[in-house]
């Protein structure tokens, strides 16, 4: 399960709509409790570097990946997820999402942005314990 206070949730549909028609993406920030689950702290909102197709495909600079996960932890947080957005498509995970998903444990949160406005929100947690028996599996998010 992974908890998230509204503000955060808000915060990071929002950037959904801003970058539309162009995906969004950003770092989920917190710590993960005794029983595997996630409590996002904070968010950090990141630059979609890709240039070729950024209406629907992400990438987080590894540079600037490694400045948040430092501030992060210099506030007692660790990277928990990852968002984006998928501009006119549904909140649900692609191939493509699944190929570029390596942090293990942590949740992948995709906002479905029709015409500008964020309209779902859903939640999937990276399983496994490599490349080849990776999954993505539905995860409850709970707005607090």
């Amino acid at each position: 399960m992974l908890t998230i206070q509204r503000k955060q949730y808000e915060a990071l549909r929002q950037h959904g709509e801003e970058t539309y028609p162009h995906e969004c993406c950003g770092v989920l920030l917190g710590q993960m409790d005794e029983n595997g689950a996630r409590r996002v702290t904070s968010i950090a909102r990141a630059g979609n570097t890709r240039t070729d197709s950024a209406h629907n495909r992400y990438n987080i600079d590894p540079k600037e990946l490694i400045r948040i996960q430092r501030e992060g932890r210099e506030r007692g947080e660790d990277i928990i997820g990852f968002y984006h957005s998928h501009p006119d498509h549904p909140a649900q995970w692609s191939q493509t999402d699944l190929a570029e998903a390596h942090w293990f444990g942590c949740s992948y949160v995709i906002t479905s942005v029709e015409k500008s406005r964020a309209v779902l929100t859903n939640s999937f947690e990276l399983t496994g314990s490599d490349e080849s028996d990776k999954k993505l599996v539905d995860e409850k998010i709970e707005v607090v």
